[in-house]
């Protein structure tokens, strides 16, 4: 028996996003609940939030972001042999998003699973892309966050409705003589499992966002600066941090304790909202596509959410 011989690293070979057309803004739902659009965005940090056309299902909003990563990364559909899709909030439980993903881009003979860690769950499946890749499982894996929140969301629960959208981001994982996407730190506290939830008699969204921010704002950021740690990168050195968009207010809070003054903060979710796994890859390619970051830079990927789950990990940007 022989076993598979991989690259010496992995690295981000290009990256991608999509973002619906539609919006909801402050001003729509200061008028639904009879609150100032002031009062919104101080409570949340966001303007607006992007939201899915009627006719707009999660495999095709996942299938725009992964043409733009296979084109950013000079890459065709036939290049690649893997495609790893993370999602929370799929219509129906089979086929799988990355299945039918790869379907609508024409990639016909990859490997395709999903990851489900919730809002954490691009950085579980960028972790297992680079070790698949490392160990020479897979040479070039398309890995993509994509949800449509706006499915599961009571239009009437204040919690909830004011901070959700639905997006995708995509990036192409690859081999590299280097590393290019550091040792990942992860983990979950399933006491806190009742925090986030949809249940499936009720099938609509329900957080207690009291806690979920106390967590947040209190265990993450240790997370971060031991990914940083096992990655031999000093904050300082930090082009980007790049959280989870769960609401600016954390995001902020979460960045402010890490001592990564030189790096900019992605602040993607004031116009797209919290778009759970697919947040982290869209604020990475704004920041590049706005020149906030290059080539080459270090960027932080911190995710975490429901489960209540954790990851984080050191990358370069494509």
């Amino acid at each position: 028996m022989r076993s598979s011989q991989g690259s010496a690293g992995a690295r981000l070979l290009g990256v991608g996003g999509y973002r619906p057309e539609n919006t909801l803004t402050n001003e729509e739902l200061a008028t639904r609940f009879g609150k100032s659009a002031d009062w919104v965005a101080a409570r949340t940090g966001m303007r607006a939030r992007a939201l899915a056309a009627k006719d707009e299902r999660i495999p095709d909003m996942a299938a725009v972001a992964g043409a733009a990563a296979l084109k950013d990364a000079g890459l065709t559909e036939d290049d690649v042999d893997l495609v790893i899709a993370a999602c929370c909030s799929a219509e129906t439980p089979m086929p799988s998003v990355s299945a039918e993903t790869a379907g609508i881009l024409g990639i016909k003979s990859a490997g395709v699973f999903d990851v489900n860690s919730a809002c954490a769950g691009f950085c579980y499946a960028t972790a297992v892309a680079s070790d698949l890749v490392r160990a020479g499982s897979a040479s070039r894996v398309l890995v993509i966050g994509a949800e449509r929140m706006s499915t599961w969301i009571d239009e009437e629960d204040l919690g909830t409705a004011i901070i959700f959208g639905d997006g995708a981001g995509a990036a192409m994982v690859g081999a590299s003589d280097e590393l290019g996407i550091g040792p990942v730190v992860w983990g979950s506290d399933g006491t806190g499992c009742d925090l986030i939830t949809i249940d499936a008699a009720d099938r609509h969204l329900r957080m207690q966002g009291r806690q979920v921010f106390r967590w947040a704002t209190t265990e993450i950021h240790p997370v971060a600066l031991t990914a940083c740690e096992n990655a031999g990168v000093a904050p300082d050195e930090l082009a980007a941090i790049i959280p989870h968009q769960a609401n600016l207010r954390i995001v902020d809070a979460i960045a402010a304790k890490l001592g990564a003054d030189n790096a900019v903060v992605a602040h993607d979710g004031e116009e797209t909202g919290n778009t759970s796994a697919a947040s982290i890859p869209l604020a990475l390619a704004r920041l590049r596509e706005t020149g906030q970051v290059g080539t080459g830079d270090l960027a932080l990927l911190i995710g975490f959410g429901a489960g209540l789950a954790y990851a984080a990990q050191v990358v370069r940007v494509p």
